[in-house]
C-alpha cells in the first residue's frame, strides 16, 4: 500500500506532537519526585562524608531520614562567618542563594554563593562533627563534594564527592573507597592555624607522622592538585576559615 507525501508528512507531524506531549507530561509529573531524589542523594552524600553510611549501603529514604534526626542543618553566611539570621535551613535552597564574585583563587571558582548549607552532626546532644560543602575545578570540570571535620574544627572525619567529570580509573578515583579511607584523622590546619592539608604527589606517611598530606591519585596530577586547591580556598579566609576559627577558640559560633 502506498501513501501520498502529504499523508506521510501529516502522520509524521502528528506522531512527533503526540510523543513530545507525552514526554512533557511525564517530565512535569515526575518533577517533584526528581527533586525529592536530588535532596535524598545529597543527604546520602552527607552521611557518607561523616561515615554514617557506606557507598555500598542501600538505605531507604526512611532510613536516611531516621539517621538525619541527629543532624542539624545550618545556613552559614560566608561574609560574616556566622549563621544567617532569618533564614530557615529546612526550606533553604542552596541553588537560590545570593551569588557574589569569588576572590581570585587557584580552585578556579569564579562566582560563589554567600550563603551555604552546613550540617551539625550531633551525638548525645553534643556536637560531634561538622559537614561542609566543597567544590572546585578538576581536570574536566567542577568536583562537588562534602568534607566532615571533628568538633575540634581541624581533624578530618571523611570526604566524599557526589558529582564530577573526572576520568574513570584516574581522576575518577576520588570515588574510590580506599583513597577516601586515607583522609580520616588528617589535620586541616597546622599549629599556626594555616591551611596545611593537601594531596601530595606519591604516597603520604601514616596519619600520626604525616597529618597534613594524603596520597596523590596515580596518573591524575591535575585532579589531585584540584582537590588541594579547593581545600586551600574553602578552608581559607574566604571560605570556612573564620567560621572554623570560632569553633577552635570558643567551641561554638558566636552570633
Amino acid at each position: 500500500m502506498q501513501f501520498s507525501t502529504r499523508y506521510i508528512l501529516l502522520f509524521s507531524t502528528a506522531l512527533c506532537l503526540i510523543s513530545s506531549s507525552m514526554l512533557s507530561i511525564a517530565a512535569v509529573g515526575l518533577r517533584d519526585r526528581q527533586e525529592l531524589n536530588k535532596v535524598l542523594d545529597k543527604k546520602k552524600s552527607v552521611l557518607q562524608a561523616c561515615r554514617l553510611m557506606k557507598p555500598t549501603d542501600r538505605f531507604s529514604a526512611e532510613e536516611v531520614e531516621a539517621i538525619f534526626q541527629n543532624i542539624e542543618p545550618k545556613v552559614l553566611d560566608l561574609t560574616t562567618g556566622t549563621y544567617a539570621e532569618g533564614v530557615d535551613p529546612k526550606i533553604f535552597d542552596p541553588a537560590k542563594a545570593p551569588i557574589a564574585p569569588a576572590p581570585k583563587n587557584s580552585a578556579q571558582i569564579m562566582n560563589m554563593a554567600t550563603q551555604v548549607l552546613v550540617y551539625h552532626v550531633m551525638k548525645e546532644g553534643q556536637l560531634d562533627m561538622l559537614v561542609l560543602p566543597i567544590y572546585g575545578k578538576g581536570l574536566w570540570g567542577t568536583l562537588y563534594g562534602y568534607m566532615a571535620v571533628d568538633a575540634d574544627a581541624t581533624t578530618v572525619e571523611g570526604i566524599t564527592y557526589y558529582d564530577h567529570k573526572e576520568t574513570p580509573g584516574l581522576g575518577g578515583e576520588v570515588d574510590n573507597s580506599r583513597w577516601k579511607g586515607l583522609w580520616p584523622g588528617r589535620k586541616v590546619f597546622d599549629e599556626a592555624g594555616q591551611v596545611a592539608l593537601k594531596v601530595t604527589k606519591g604516597p603520604a606517611g601514616p596519619v600520626d607522622q604525616d597529618p597534613h598530606r594524603v596520597d596523590g591519585l596515580s596518573g591524575a596530577t591535575i585532579t589531585s592538585r584540584g582537590v588541594t586547591n579547593m581545600l586551600q580556598f574553602w578552608f581559607g579566609p574566604n571560605g570556612y576559615g573564620p567560621y572554623l576559627e570560632q569553633f577552635r577558640k570558643n567551641g561554638s559560633v558566636q552570633s
